[in-house]
């Protein structure tokens, strides 16, 4: 009996045994998130994850928040030349320079979208989609077969045409994953439970 009811409790597989990704699934993957800096810090390191594994960056995350400034995105607006520089030479991040000079130019687009909508928070929340516009059912199979979505796109686009960069649909779709725009924990999972319960509670911006 009670392997049987072991065996009907799924949980996401993708953390698989490393302590500080469970933690990450555990605590923080799917909540939702209201704070413009933090989302700002969602959005760039996304954008440093594209071709790398995310568990990479979670163990570099300290790192990042170091080089810029906790990711107060008024503070990295006003990097120079010399933090770029500075930046290249920090083993603890991933050396992109692209990437890093993507992140100093979203801060700027970043100000500019909050005198734009109010606040990142306002705007980004606006894009969640729909409960009808979701998988019936969200398993291991929805999990792994959806990379973006309309909501992602449409996202990805608003940005875009906002001057942001390395905001693609499917990195936006990571994102939305991330701050609890969706839910994508695999039915059975804990944590599924709980991110749907933050969620029925917390107040959408701009609402």
């Amino acid at each position: 009996m009670g392997s049987e009811a072991a065996a009907a409790v799924s949980h996401c597989t993708w953390p698989g045994e490393h302590a500080d990704y469970i933690a990450y699934h555990d605590t923080e993957w799917g909540r939702p998130v209201g704070d413009d800096v933090r989302l700002f810090e969602k959005i760039c390191l996304e954008g440093f994850q594209s071709g790398l594994s995310w568990l990479t960056i979670l163990r570099k995350r300290e790192a990042f928040r170091a080089g810029f400034a906790g990711f107060d995105f008024r503070r990295v607006a006003e990097f120079g030349e010399a933090d770029v520089e500075r930046l290249l030479a920090d083993k603890g991040i991933v050396r992109h320079q692209g990437k890093i000079r993507s992140t100093i130019n979203n801060a700027r687009r970043a100000i500019e979208l909050v005198e734009e909508a109010g606040s990142l928070a306002a705007f980004i929340w606006r894009f969640e989609p729909a409960p009808e516009d979701r998988p019936d059912r969200f398993d291991h199979a929805t999990l792994m077969s959806i990379t973006q979505s309309p909501a992602s796109v449409a996202l990805s686009k608003a940005l875009k045409k906002r001057g942001w960069s390395f905001v693609g649909p499917t990195t936006m779709y990571a994102f939305m994953q991330s701050v609890g725009i969706v839910n994508d924990h695999v039915e059975g999972c804990p944590a599924r439970t709980e991110c749907e319960a933050a969620r029925a509670a917390f107040r959408r911006p701009g609402h």
